[in-house]
């Protein structure tokens, strides 16, 4: 059954041959009058307009009835499924959706003809014999319409149920909520970041990108934090992102061509001061002994690209450090060679030592090594070829160009132990357990958990768009086509949450989840 109409306007629609049981016939469904409501309708903090909705609230027996619209239900911690040998099924779970006007261009009238289905409904795993009940459900422009009674919205589902003579119905779950985010429109535009209690932002206006801080208490009062002019040889370079890194906040874009341009950090401190550290085709990582740096241009494959700087007068002419003969952050494959603009998989301090990616030739490539930092002793402690590693609870782990697959071994290279059952396009550890992806087809992942003691188990059947771990939760998003735009796991890959927005990019927090809608750009916040 389609969940999703007209690019994301989307019900849970039964129609009367739907909600019939099989064998039943149509005949039995009754017509009865119900009306809209004259009366202020608020489903968690959200005015409904009835007027010009069109699945508005309706009143049947002075009892309000509530459109068990793909959304709807969501908002309100429900899911509602329908199958032939069990009929319709609503019930609690761990699901969640933005409010979703479903605006007409039509003012609806102030009455209409309804139908109670004669069918038998679960909920919360109670069959009620919807043609016996004195709230029955309705059905109204094939879409199935619940009563919120005490019983149904108090006992079962356990919202907050309020009526009020002058501010009118009241109704509260208690599910997570996705929350509207006060940013301007233009925000959704390029990146958007919340760190410490503020939102960060871009403005483009002509030449110029503006970056803005504002409080997440009162996200209006924004102060401009940092500008910079986009207008290059290549053309207006707009788009920036924002990193956390080294528990601080960066801004990082591109100026200039492919070759002649460069990357710029800029490091906004907690005062909202924004200055730029660092400019070129580089990493860097924060140390003991001074900022690491790993050069990434072309000059790359000259060898000898990683130096150490004490001070930021010393980046001018840092020390070089390692073996001037290796190429660092540097991968082959087959027989050509690359340098990644992002060094992040291929570099990692712990402590004194450096862990890093680096090749001499093609037959001697790709393999891992360990510098000490007081010494500047180098050794060679993964001798596999390596696409990428990362270390996580101090231990290494790392993904072989022979299979693909994840391995993982002390930190000095000792113990070596393979982890997963399929190639790995993504790996992360979350709460002691290692989880990673495999491609499925184009832009399609499945993720699984590693189980060295036997067959790694699907985490979710649903093939995943991307994962990353992100605030001690597994947070996966998936394409525009499926039912749900965001799903957050555990530690264990148990389900929290499902959100039924669209989502577009999930973007940088320090704090709950922050989403850019598929839908319109807008930006929301999960707590």
């Amino acid at each position: 059954m389609s969940k999703k109409w007209a690019g994301y306007t989307v019900v849970f629609s039964l129609g009367m041959s739907l909600l019939a049981p099989a064998g039943h016939s149509r005949a039995a469904d009754v017509s009865v009058r119900v009306t809209l409501p004259d009366f202020a309708v608020n489903l968690n903090g959200h005015t409904v307009e009835n007027q010009y909705r069109k699945y508005p609230l309706l009143v049947y027996h002075d009892i309000t009835y509530f459109p068990m619209t793909w959304y709807d239900t969501r908002l309100l911690g429900l899911e509602a499924n329908w199958s032939t040998s069990e009929g319709l099924n609503i019930k609690e779970s761990r699901v969640t959706s933005s409010y979703m006007p479903y605006k007409s261009e039509s003012r609806n009238a102030a009455a209409y003809a309804a139908e109670v289905p004669a069918s038998v409904v679960t909920i919360n795993g109670k069959k009620i014999d919807n043609s016996k009940e004195e709230y029955p459900l309705l059905s109204f422009r094939d879409v199935t319409y619940f009563p919120l009674t005490w019983g149904f919205a108090h006992n079962e589902f356990g919202w907050d149920y309020q009526w009020d003579d002058t501010k009118g119905l009241s109704i509260t779950s208690h599910n997570p909520q996705v929350q509207t985010v006060g940013l301007p429109a233009y925000a959704g535009e390029n990146d958007v970041a919340l760190f410490k209690e503020n939102y960060y932002y871009v403005e483009s206006t002509d030449t110029t990108n503006h970056v803005y801080r504002a409080p997440v208490q009162q996200p209006s009062n924004k102060k401009e934090i940092y500008s910079y002019n986009i207008k290059t040889s290549e053309g207006l370079q707009k788009q920036l992102s924002f990193q956390i890194r080294d528990k601080s906040l960066w801004i990082t874009y591109h100026l200039g061509g492919g070759i002649m341009g460069h990357d710029e950090f800029v490091k906004i401190a907690d005062d909202g001061k924004a200055e730029v550290v660092h400019q070129g085709y580089l990493d860097f990582r924060d140390t003991q002994f001074g900022t690491l740096i790993v050069t990434l241009g072309a000059s790359a494959f000259e060898g000898g690209n990683l130096y150490l700087a004490q001070s930021a007068q010393e980046e001018t002419n840092p020390k070089r450090i390692g073996d001037p003969h290796l190429m660092y952050a540097v991968t082959y494959s087959g027989t050509s060679v690359g340098v990644s603009r992002d060094a992040s998989s291929l570099l990692s301090v712990i402590g004194d030592d450096v862990y890093v990616l680096a090749s001499s030739s093609n037959s001697d490539a790709n393999k891992i090594y360990k510098i000490n930092l007081k010494t500047n002793k180098s050794d060679k402690i993964v001798n596999s070829n390596v696409s990428w590693f990362r270390v996580i609870d101090n231990k290494l782990y790392y993904v072989k160009d022979e299979d693909n697959a994840l391995y993982s071994s002390a930190l000095d290279g000792t113990r070596e132990m393979k982890l997963s059952d399929h190639a790995v396009s993504w790996f992360d550890s979350i709460d002691g357990n290692v989880f990673y992806s495999t491609k499925k087809d184009t832009n399609r992942f499945e993720l699984y958990q590693a189980d060295p003691n036997g067959d790694d188990p699907l985490v979710w059947t649903t093939p995943v768009a991307s994962v990353q771990v992100l605030n001690d939760r597994l947070v996966c998003r998936f394409g525009e086509n499926d039912d749900y735009g965001v799903v957050l796991l555990d530690g264990s890959g148990h389900l929290l949450l499902k959100v039924a927005d669209p989502i577009a990019r999930v973007l940088t927090s320090d704090e709950g989840i922050l989403l850019k809608s598929a839908r319109d750009s807008s930006v929301t916040f999960i707590r």
